[in-house]
């Protein structure tokens, strides 16, 4: 019965096109600048074609040929770009709460979502399996694994033993989920945290699963255990302290090693004005409201800021993501990082390119023959000023056209 009806619910979701795009189509965006998201320099005056949701040529205009009866959109002065890709957000539980956080995230250029430790229903399973037509996609960590926090929702298992962890590891491994989640953070000394001969296990049976393991962290002592634990990634910066010479040799010995930054608030005054014309009035007036400098969380972002600068100089793959619900956030987010002292080049590729290979999406992420069309039509340059990522001209998704005449 289980099964029934969660194949009926997949086959619902499937039939509601949630993003409710236009039909996929062939397609020629002509004459723009090709930003493909692989680091690669960019295409001046390129051109890309899309058939059947698919792109086909991308390159010099002057190499292009486009198909017959293909729609020609002219690009010129343009910039043309992958979608982006968000490895880190807690979205809604409901079936039409996901479906409104993804038409408001198509609307920002949004194509891929990971959903990292609150998802405790079978909703967000079966919203991933259909992967409904026009919607971006869905990843999920299921539920995370921390230490007991009374008061807090508990939407994460909460463990006291290596074998309480382990189930939990083997419970989300049969809902096959697309990475394990744990925390590691005493929520400044109100809670026991995780420790070594707790998490060590956990990591130990995630891989045994071939599943990798992401850990929201606090404190640069955690961080350490964690990367002598075999940790995959950090779903967030130290936050405590400048990471030291000790670190950065455990770092050194995992080449392979992700970093999500999520830099948090700034503290400073952020330019909010191009949300006015896309928000309803009260939802920007709360933005708005909420835009006020912060002493403290300025200190604290510094802190960060310096770490993932000497982070991201290594060269090892840093990926976008927003932790929280807030379609519109991962352009603040680039913008903290360029900040930080990330170039807009590496910032880009983060969000579009090592993005789609941290959620292994074969298919998205650059500008390629044999790509979906996944694609954002920006009005500036986001080369040089990473908040031309926010001129948005048109998104496609899968070749098709979503439709932004009004924020949904």
């Amino acid at each position: 019965m289980r099964s029934l009806k969660y194949t009926a619910a997949v086959a619902l979701i499937a039939a509601m096109g949630l993003a409710g795009p236009a039909s996929a189509q062939n397609l020629v965006l002509e004459g723009g600048r090709i930003i493909v998201g692989d680091g690669s320099a960019p295409i001046e005056n390129g051109t890309v074609v899309v058939e059947n949701g698919k792109i086909t040529q991308v390159g010099p205009a002057a190499s292009v040929k486009a198909p017959a009866g293909a729609t020609r959109v002219d690009a010129k002065g343009k910039t043309i770009m992958p979608t982006l890709i968000d490895v880190h957000v807690h979205l809604s539980k409901t079936m039409d709460g996901l479906q409104a956080d993804f038409k408001r995230r198509a609307y920002f250029g949004v194509s891929a979502a990971m959903s990292l430790g609150a998802d405790d229903s079978d909703v967000p399973f079966q919203y991933r399996a259909a992967q409904p037509a026009g919607s971006p996609r869905y990843f999920t960590a299921g539920r995370g694994i921390t230490m007991p926090e009374p008061g807090r929702e508990p939407t994460a298992y909460w463990i006291n033993s290596v074998a309480e962890g382990t189930k939990a590891v083997q419970d989300n491994a049969a809902k096959k989920v697309d990475i394990i989640k744990i925390w590691v953070d005493d929520r400044d000394e109100k809670y026991k945290k995780l420790t070594p001969d707790l998490y060590g296990p956990i990591i130990a049976e995630a891989h045994k699963a071939k599943l990798r393991v992401t850990a929201h962290i606090f404190d640069l002592a955690d961080a350490k255990g964690l990367l002598r634990a075999d940790l995959d990634a950090f779903a967030h910066g130290v936050r405590d302290a400048d990471v030291d010479d000790e670190f950065m040799g455990l770092l050194k010995q995992k080449p392979n090693f992700v970093l999500n930054p999520n830099m948090g608030a700034r503290g400073a005054v952020a330019d909010v004005s191009w949300l006015k014309a896309a928000l309803p009035a009260a939802e920007f007036a709360k933005v708005e409201a909420g835009n006020v400098a912060n002493e403290g969380a300025a200190k604290g972002y510094a802190i960060q800021a310096r770490n993932l600068k000497k982070m991201s100089d290594t060269g090892m793959m840093i990926v976008m993501g927003t932790d929280g619900n807030t379609p519109y956030a991962p352009h603040f987010e680039m913008e903290d990082m360029v900040i930080a002292g990330m170039s807009p080049a590496k910032v880009i590729v983060s969000a579009t390119g090592d993005a789609a290979k941290w959620l292994r999406i074969p298919d998205a992420g650059t500008l390629a023959v044999g790509k979906t069309a996944d694609i954002l039509v920006l009005d500036g340059n986001p080369l040089e000023d990473i908040k031309n990522t926010r001129k948005i001209n048109a998104v496609y998704l899968k070749g098709a056209a979503v439709d932004r005449k009004a924020y949904p």
